[in-house]
């Protein structure tokens, strides 16, 4: 009974054991997890603390030292945690902590669109082939080939700055952040199209969409949730970078790209190296979670790694 109760377990039942089971990827959801809630809550956190993202604190900066904050540690203290942004006195814990709101937003709501799009275009270009195979390999070898960090500096600059800088970022990278996914989920549908659980739904009279989303679909779904969740760090990072370099999410609304961006002259200089610590320390917890996560998924749903051990 135990054995026929363990053989009709779905495989991705079996791999989704098998994340639970990894320390690493356990410790990446707990800190997924936790940054997700700081995210929702940041504005419930920084009112906590009692102040916000935008209001200047010129008092709390030393003129004779270029606006750097005032006492030790970047002007750390008990009304402001984090200390505070040199020039602006800004509170440097609501920065981080709506930052990392921001940047979780992009990058979730992108890896959405990209893995729905992806996924689809895929699976249907494998299933239908002929002519709309073509194009849609021909589209994906456009994709792979363009300057997309070029293109996305160009944009930053020239569409007008009224436009919502996070919508522009999330429409220019899941405009070219679906064509991994579209890929390889198309390499792996064509092995599948010629199963018979496919020939018999389409024997059966089923319609395109039915045999897409009820019988290939399912079998996908591991690496789908692989691609998805190693798609997050990577969009994190992209995003950051973007504001980095100038053409992100512009001020006042927080961004630790832009954070880390600012700071690097004042620890250039040695006049606020704590300017860099905590945003910095935010994006390294974001992006190590997800990546622990993703690694654990990825393991979990590997056949040939399970092999191996």
């Amino acid at each position: 009974m135990g054995s026929s109760v363990a053989t009709a377990v779905s495989p991705t039942r079996q791999a989704l054991r098998r994340v639970r089971r990894d320390r690493s990827a356990r410790l990446g959801a707990v800190l997924v997890l936790a940054l997700i809630v700081i995210a929702l809550a940041a504005p419930l956190l920084a009112k906590l603390e009692g102040q916000d993202a935008y209001t200047y604190n010129i008092g709390l900066l030393d003129p004779l030292r270029g606006n750097a904050p005032r006492g030790a540690v970047g002007g750390l203290s008990g009304e402001h945690w984090f200390g505070v942004e040199p020039l602006t006195g800004r509170d440097l814990f609501a920065i981080t902590v709506l930052g990392l709101r921001t940047s979780l937003f992009i990058a979730i709501v992108c890896t959405v669109i990209t893995t729905t799009v992806g996924t689809l275009v895929g699976i249907s270009a494998a299933y239908f082939g002929g002519w709309y195979d073509a194009i849609v390999s021909r589209l994906l070898d456009f994709l792979f080939g363009f300057p997309q960090l070029v293109f996305m500096i160009a944009l930053g600059i020239i569409v007008p700055a009224s436009f919502p800088r996070s919508l522009l970022l999330i429409l220019v990278l899941s405009v070219f952040g679906w064509a991994g996914l579209a890929r390889l989920i198309r390499n792996q549908a064509r092995s599948l199209v010629t199963r018979e659980f496919v020939e018999a739904a389409r024997s059966s009279g089923s319609s395109g969409w039915h045999v897409v989303t009820r019988e290939l679909l399912p079998n996908l779904l591991g690496p789908v949730l692989v691609i998805a969740t190693m798609a997050v760090p990577g969009i994190i990072g992209t995003e950051a970078a973007l504001s980095f370099l100038g053409v992100g999410v512009p001020p006042p609304t927080p961004s630790l790209g832009r954070s880390i961006s600012d700071s690097i002259a004042w620890v250039y200089t040695g006049t606020d190296p704590w300017f860099l610590v905590f945003p910095g320390a935010m994006l390294f917890l974001a992006v190590l979670g997800f990546t622990l996560l993703g690694d654990g998924v990825r393991d979990a749903f590997d056949v040939r790694l399970r092999r191996a051990n």
